[in-house]
């Protein structure tokens, strides 16, 4: 079983042709709610590929908490082990521009009161997982606990950095897998990030801290997977993109669905990387992510093209 600690957040999410600059007024060409949130999109994308997930963290007693725990379970998610509390929901406000880049602002709300307490309340769904899957939109307190936790029973860990912070020593030594794209691996590490050699050294600098297996995830050029002794890119796929928010989400979703499955690394990379690039070129977060077998159509699809 896959279990994912995280953020459930609803996304406002505008569509415009520029995303303003300090200052500036543009006009928006449309307007939609999402269901988001790292941790939720992650879990939703590895539920609609078929792996059986379960999910640790909160929601407000309101209309978008409602809301979202529904498409949540909706999707396959276990939903038995979310809690409600009085502060609201969190909500991501997004700016999507013409070429499909985007712009986020992250309103906590709920999920800043994932702690301690709360893991502790949930340690049988930790011993019920294969692997245990966080991000940062939770306080980091509650994922090192965890993590800890999950370390002891020999669980997999995987951690998205995002938003990226500084990794204590007690955080690196219980991550088994750690996945930050460039910018966020420049900031965990203080090292420039602006090329495949720079991103290489920053890695290495964790390698050599206790993080057994890094993968950066480049945007368009590609994946980079790092162990000790073995470093190797993947290359991106090229599609045109329509929304790029849930890219990286994604990629974890369709990673840890594939890593699960068949505990092979590359193999999950590669099928990361196919639902990255399919979700792309689909608007929203979640509504974005293929089912199984939109998936395994659009799999043969990439084969055909690539060795047709």
């Amino acid at each position: 079983m896959l279990l994912v600690l995280g953020s459930i957040n609803m996304d406002v999410t505008t569509y415009t042709d520029e995303i303003p600059k300090v200052g500036e007024t543009v006009l928006g060409i449309a307007f939609n709610h999402y269901p988001g949130g790292k941790g939720a999109n992650q879990a939703v994308c590895a539920a609609k590929l078929g792996s059986k997930t379960n999910f640790l963290g909160k929601v407000g007693n309101d209309d978008y908490g409602d809301v979202l725990l529904s498409g949540m379970a909706d999707s396959g998610i276990d939903i038995s082990s979310i809690e409600k509390t009085d502060i609201s929901t969190g909500i991501a406000a997004i700016s999507v521009d013409s070429s499909g880049q985007n712009s986020i602002i992250v309103v906590q709300g709920a999920n800043l009161y994932v702690d301690r307490a709360y893991i502790e309340r949930h340690i049988d769904v930790i011993k019920e997982s294969d692997i245990v899957l966080a991000q940062h939109e939770t306080p980091i307190v509650a994922t090192e606990h965890a993590f800890k936790i999950a370390k002891s029973y020999n669980k997999t860990t995987i951690l998205n950095p995002a938003p990226a912070d500084m990794l204590s020593k007690e955080m690196i030594n219980c991550t088994d897998i750690l996945v930050p794209n460039e910018h966020e691996l420049s900031r965990i590490t203080g090292q420039p990030c602006t090329s495949v050699e720079e991103i290489s050294g920053a890695a290495r600098l964790l390698i050599n801290q206790g993080i057994k297996c890094i993968i950066v995830t480049m945007g368009q050029e590609g994946v980079m997977l790092l162990q000790k002794g073995r470093e190797c890119v993947f290359p991106a796929y090229r599609v045109t993109a329509v929304d790029t928010t849930a890219a990286g989400d994604s990629f974890l979703g369709g990673f840890a669905d594939s890593f699960m499955k068949s505990n092979d690394i590359e193999e999950a990379i590669k099928q990361g990387q196919m639902v990255a690039s399919y979700s792309v070129q689909h608007k929203g977060a979640q509504s974005s992510m293929p089912s199984y077998e939109q998936f395994l159509s659009y799999k043969n699809d990439l084969n055909q093209n690539t060795h047709g």
